[in-house]
């Protein structure tokens, strides 16, 4: 004997009625899938991992009822790895900018960019929303639930402007560079060339999504309409991960943030033999949680 639940047609009961759109969007993250996993084991950078771990939820989420909890869960996890990505590497790209000094001066700014913090309120947002989605999709749906999910949507707003304001500040700080310095310094590809306007992107396209979900959050079947969830949250999330996939984008890792940049803090190198022909030797030093850009001149 069959339940009630068996029943029930979740996806079309909250407005998803298109299953051929959703496959659609299975298929497009198949590519994205092939190129992302094989480079969390040559990489081994969080950022790799979160967008590979994105790509395979997204594709897995085709297969679950889309209004089912461990899909509204997975569907909240996977902004969290988009936006934290964006966030340190946009900090990672302004801290090679000369004119960084100047930003962390503001010690707003320097509250803005502390990592730790970020990440602490980006969690805290996403346990509030898998406790509220627990608690309001349950058999017994209680308000708090629903306070939760609405918090936690908020929080994932402000966040989401606070990494636009610092892409923003990314995108000014390298249009007053020489393109030239920049690209003798990152490389020719296109994610070290137009890096910051790529991240001006992503950014544009995670704040459209979160201002969707915040001006349908009191309405959940308004929210997932097909007509404008698919368009504004599921579009934008997978050119997203496209942008993502751009070479140079997600810089490589061993020890560099970008070619020709060592991290972490103090690095010294002495010696002709280790620069190979090179003049200058550009680095990240990290000192009280602050990244500074520092050129080694050598004579030789």
């Amino acid at each position: 004997m069959s339940t009630s639940s068996d029943s029930v047609n979740y996806a079309k009961l909250f407005g998803f009625k298109s299953i051929p759109v959703a496959v659609i969007f299975a298929i497009c993250y198949i590519p994205l899938c092939l190129w992302f996993i094989p480079k969390v084991l040559m990489r081994r950078t969080y950022v790799v991992f979160t967008v590979a771990l994105f790509c395979v939820m997204r594709f897995a989420s085709v297969k679950m009822k889309m209004s089912s909890f461990v899909d509204e869960v997975l569907f909240s996890i996977g902004f969290f790895g988009l936006l934290f990505g964006a966030y340190g590497l946009v900090l990672d790209r302004l801290a090679l900018c000369v004119t960084s000094e100047a930003y962390y001066n503001n010690p707003l700014n320097v509250l803005m960019s502390n990592r730790k913090l970020f990440h602490l309120v980006l969690t805290a947002g996403m346990i509030m929303g898998i406790i509220g989605i627990s608690d309001s999709t349950g058999s017994s749906p209680s308000s708090s639930g629903t306070t939760l999910r609405k918090a936690s949507v908020l929080v994932f707003l402000i966040l989401t402007l606070l990494q636009a304001y610092q892409t923003f500040t990314l995108v000014m700080a390298e249009r007053s560079e020489d393109p030239k310095t920049r690209t003798q310094n990152l490389g020719d590809t296109i994610g070290a060339r137009h890096g910051a306007m790529i991240f001006g992107a992503i950014a544009g396209l995670l704040l459209v999504r979160e201002i969707y979900l915040v001006s349908t959050i009191s309405s959940t079947i308004k929210q997932n309409k097909e007509e404008t969830w698919y368009p504004l949250v599921a579009l934008s999330e997978l050119i997203c991960v496209v942008l993502y996939a751009l070479p140079g984008v997600i810089p490589p890792t061993g020890g560099a943030l970008y070619p020709q940049f060592l991290r972490p803090s103090s690095v010294i190198i002495s010696g002709a033999d280790s620069v190979e022909k090179h003049e200058y030797i550009y680095c990240i030093e990290r000192h009280n949680e602050r990244d500074t850009f520092t050129t080694y001149r050598y004579t030789y």
